[in-house]
């Protein structure tokens, strides 16, 4: 980690909120209330695969929104991470999703997956 890191607040925060669950969302909105439609998508997805994630909603702060951003140098949201790793944002997870690829990720992850929507 480097001292920047050390000393940005918001950055240690996205860190061990991601190193510290097997799944998390950084989202726009709550997972039961997603406020953009890839938001959304991302939701479903994880839902329909019955993965048990966490989700942080950047719209309540604007340097957690910028900070994601900067994080992973990618510049959407949503963003996926699984055990520390970044997945991608909505595209990526439909995609994946699709091919039947997140879930053979989240299974070689070793993430405990639920029960699956019909």
């Amino acid at each position: 980690m480097t001292d920047q890191a050390i000393a940005d607040p918001v950055h240690a925060f996205i860190d061990e909120t991601v190193k510290g669950h097997d799944v998390v969302l950084f989202m726009k909105g709550t997972p039961d209330q997603p406020r953009c439609g890839f938001s959304s998508v991302s939701v479903q997805i994880l839902d329909q695969i019955g993965a048990p994630f966490v989700g942080v909603d950047v719209l309540q702060h604007e340097a957690l929104r910028e900070g994601i951003k900067a994080y992973t140098d990618w510049p959407t949201i949503p963003q996926l991470y699984v055990k520390g790793e970044f997945v991608g944002g909505s595209d990526i997870l439909r995609e994946m999703f699709s091919a039947g690829e997140l879930h053979a990720l989240m299974v070689e992850k070793g993430v405990p997956l639920g029960e699956q929507d019909a």
